[in-house]
């Protein structure tokens, strides 16, 4: 296998040109379709967003009865505040206001209390008007199936906005904010849209920076940043090509994007630093004067060689691994999910194959500039910090010293290390898992102030949180609801009423968490409920439990199937079995204290302040799914950074000990400044507004922290010198197996 990525470098250092230009060529269009747009619209006009279902569950079955039952068509509500509606020079202002809004094509309806029969005192009225009496509501129904639906709602958004202004010499305080579910989802994917310029306008320059150190100068930086640049934009093309294959929510976009940027930097700067490590030693042996070949510079041209050869190697390794942690949620009922994992595969395919390509052309087209000293190395102030940050060839540094200071006390540094990773991972004790909607849209955000102003002042025009949808008749369904008015959390029943061959009753709780525990068991209840006829029970809580039951049903399968391959891939590497064992091992105590510290964060708020979100008393579960699929691929990454160089060691007749060292010397830089880049990359979702984005990106940042620090600088190194030779045990049949395999190192 080495064999395939020489050659592949063989003959990437051949035609650079071609190489870059087709990547160029790749990108532009990727980008210029994801942004611009094709006949369906632009990759984010694409996106959906939502309350995560399963297909099948029980909350599902009754959306899916109300969705054919419903036969109105969407509609947008205007709530108006600092009005009274029983003044009467607002019930006249407002029968202008009525027959234009009546007036608008594809208009169904318009309800106001104003314009019942019986007035804003009347039964009726009084879900539309506020519980304070100083604001009313506002409903405009559209027809169902209307062919230009998405202008006839902007109009009348755009009509429902001026409201206040014509009630002005009746109320001159009017104000009044505009909501719906078409609203909700345009908010979100607006936002995602503008968090993911956020995350890439912080995680761009700081990766130049953090590359700059590394490199000592801005052409190799360079680099590994065009790498990224092109993932990108290739990234978000496959992506809109995905749209059309599946429902993406408008949450992965971001996700799989920053992943896909994090990755190709990730493996862009360890080809750099070993093309270079290459091709200084190829200089370094025959003074500088190696001759010319007919194709280019042969020293370069080797160097590429000889670096897909190793670092190449790593990096498809690495690459094959996080497609694998990401396959798993393929095997997951949720949609979401699978769709994460089939978009995360496709992204990471990209990023390898920027990294295999694109970058080893990049540097045969720099080939001996990038082993010479950079015009910032020649600056007084700069010299010392580069030749300290910049030099990866000597076997004698900071890493190193760390790595025998570990080495020393291996049992102390073992200890330690574990003792922090548990007490970081405590507060999971304590997880609850949520599923949100509209909470995970900044508090500003009108959407998000619609919403909690409805719930505040309009309890009765609010959604229950739980509904029952019964096949029943509607005396048969009333008298059993009466039951449910006594179960323990139960509020009250609101009356049952007709949807066409059903029945359909709301429940509502009494604590106002719709998706809290309280709310939950309410569910339950009524499930467990012997009802007289065929009952679905839904709502947020609903499907939040049926959710959950399914990744309970899936994680095993899931779960096995990672860890498995994951275990035969290390093999294949490595020709040990220890070693598979000691990465997931380790790699699980990093997972878990990553999400310990989201736990402390989110859930319990204690960082709501200085990261400026509004805690829901949860972690989102979709979360908790992909930070174990993405911190487990990225932990496998440096893994196979560290255990690779080692092994390189090794098999060149290092000891034991010293191959430890001298591979964490050596490995170290690259693992700790990849690390960073990627942190930073991570903490520009949590720059971001978006609830489920901040935290997927400070759960995965901590991970990433924790995972290049405190794992890989001080327990793996403990772990793999009390172990010794050890490691790299396997049975005698798999060592022969594995001989025969062309796997070398």
């Amino acid at each position: 296998m080495t064999d395939v990525f020489a050659r592949l470098g063989r003959v990437v250092a051949r035609h650079p040109v071609r190489a870059v230009a087709a990547w160029g060529v790749l990108t532009a269009v990727g980008l210029l379709l994801a942004v611009v747009g094709v006949q369906g619209g632009t990759l984010f006009d694409r996106l959906t967003t939502g309350a995560p279902g399963v297909p099948g569950s029980e909350s599902e079955q009754a959306r899916d009865i109300l969705a054919a039952q419903d036969e109105s068509g969407p509609s947008l509500t205007l709530a108006l505040s600092d009005v009274d509606p029983a003044d009467p020079a607002v019930g006249e202002a407002m029968q202008a206001v009525r027959s234009d809004l009546a007036a608008l094509d594809g208009v169904a309806s318009v309800i106001d209390p104003l314009g019942l029969p019986d007035g804003p005192s009347s039964a009726a009225a009084a879900p539309l008007v506020s519980r304070t009496g100083d604001g009313f509501l506002v409903v405009v129904g559209l027809e169902p199936d209307l062919p230009e639906q998405q202008q006839a709602l902007d109009a009348v958004q755009e009509r429902l906005e001026r409201v206040p202004d014509d009630l002005r010499d009746a109320a001159p305080d009017a104000s009044g904010l505009v909501g719906g579910s078409s609203l909700v989802v345009e908010q979100i994917t607006d936002q995602v849209e503008q968090d993911l310029r956020t995350g890439e306008a912080v995680a761009l320059p700081v990766a130049l920076l953090v590359m700059v150190l590394v490199f000592g100068g801005f052409l190799a930086a360079a680099m590994p940043l065009a790498g990224a640049v092109a993932s990108i934009g290739v990234g978000l093309g496959a992506l809109l090509a995905l749209s059309y294959l599946l429902d993406l929510d408008a949450s992965v976009v971001n996700v799989v994007t920053l992943l896909g940027l994090g990755l190709s930097i990730d493996y862009g700067l360890l080809v750099v630093s070993r093309f270079r490590e290459e091709l200084h030693g190829l200089l370094d042996d025959d003074g500088g004067r190696r001759a010319r070949r007919r194709r280019g510079d042969g020293a370069v041209a080797e160097a590429v060689e000889r670096t897909m050869g190793t670092a190449g190697r790593t990096v498809a390794f690495s690459a094959v691994t996080v497609a694998l942690a990401l396959s798993g949620l393929l095997l997951l009922r949720p949609p979401i999910l699978r769709s994460v994992g089939v978009a995360g595969v496709a992204v990471v395919l990209v990023a390898v194959a920027t990294a295999l390509t694109l970058v080893p052309a990049l540097l045969a087209m720099g080939g001996r500039r990038l082993a010479q000293p950079s015009v910032l190395a020649r600056v007084p102030a700069l010299h010392g910090v580069l030749e300290r940050t910049a030099d990866g060839r000597s076997d004698d540094g900071a890493f190193g010293r760390l790595a025998g200071r570990v080495q020393r006390r291996p049992w102390a540094s073992l200890a330690g290390a574990v003792v922090v990773l548990l007490v970081l991972a405590a507060p999971l004790l304590g997880l609850q898992l949520r599923n949100s909607t509209t909470e995970l849209l900044p508090s500003g955000t009108t959407q998000r102030a619609f919403v909690d102003l409805l719930s505040r002042d309009y309890p009765a025009a609010s959604s229950p949180a739980v509904t029952v949808v019964a096949e029943g008749s509607l005396e048969d369904v009333t008298r059993w609801a009466e039951g449910l008015a006594g179960l323990d959390g139960v509020a009250s029943v609101d009356p049952p009423s007709a949807a066409g061959s059903y029945v359909v009753a709301g429940v509502r709780v009494d604590d106002d968490d719709t998706a809290g525990p309280a709310a939950q068991r309410v569910v339950r209840e009524i499930r467990e409920q012997d009802a007289p006829f065929p009952t679905w029970v839904t709502g947020q809580a609903a499907a939040q439990i049926d959710f959950v039951d399914a990744l309970r049903a899936g994680a095993p399968a899931a779960l096995l199937v990672v860890v498995v391959a994951t275990f035969v891939l290390l093999f294949l590497m490595t020709g040990s079995v220890v070693l598979p064992l000691q990465a997931l091992v380790v790699n699980a105590l990093s997972i878990a204290a990553s999400l310990g510290v989201l736990v402390w964060a989110f859930q319990d708020g204690r960082l709501a302040g200085l990261l400026g979100f509004t805690p829901t008393g949860g972690v989102e579960t979709y979360v908790v799914v992909l930070v174990v699929a993405f911190a487990f691929g990225l932990s496998m990454d440096y893994e196979l950074f560290l255990v690779s160089r080692i092994a390189e060691l090794r098999d060149a007749g290092v000891p034991d000990g010293e191959a430890v060292r001298r591979g964490l010397q050596r490995s170290g830089r690259i693992i700790t400044s990849a690390a960073a880049i990627i942190v930073v990359v991570f903490a520009g979702f949590v720059a971001g507004d978006l609830l489920v984005i901040q935290e997927v990106g400070f759960a995965l940042a901590v991970g990433i922290l924790v995972d290049a620090t405190l794992v890989r600088l001080v327990l793996v190194p403990a772990t793999l010198t009390l172990l010794g030779r050890a490691a790299w045990w396997a049975p005698a049949p798999l060592r022969r197996l594995h001989a025969r395999l062309p796997i070398g190192h």
